[in-house]
């Protein structure tokens, strides 16, 4: 399970810069929860071709967030924000400032 949430977001954050036919078999596995048979009788192509296309672009997006670091930029975002609901206590100017930041990521 963890695996595919973890592959959805790297396809949140980087899937537009995978080509559109990556994309389209990326989605088809990770949130349409397609067969790597399923989809290679789809596309015509092999269960072998896409399962090297999968893996090379979750090992591509892996890259785009070594260097890049926006999901782990959102998730501390998405925490301090958290953080600051907490600790405001009865202070609803803040806790609605921090819903603001937390509905822009």
């Amino acid at each position: 399970m963890e695996k595919i949430v973890e592959q959805g977001m790297l396809y949140d954050f980087y899937g537009s810069l995978l080509t559109e036919h990556q994309q389209k078999i990326y989605e088809q596995v990770v949130y349409d929860d397609m067969s790597l048979n399923e989809i290679a009788q789809l596309q015509g192509i092999s269960k072998q071709a896409v399962h090297d296309l999968v893996r090379r672009c979750t090992a591509q997006m892996e890259l785009y967030e070594r260097k890049l670091h926006l999901i782990a930029k959102f998730r501390t975002i998405r925490s301090l924000c958290d953080e600051i609901t907490r600790k405001s206590g009865d202070r609803q100017d803040i806790q609605e400032l921090a819903g603001k930041i937390r509905s822009e990521l």
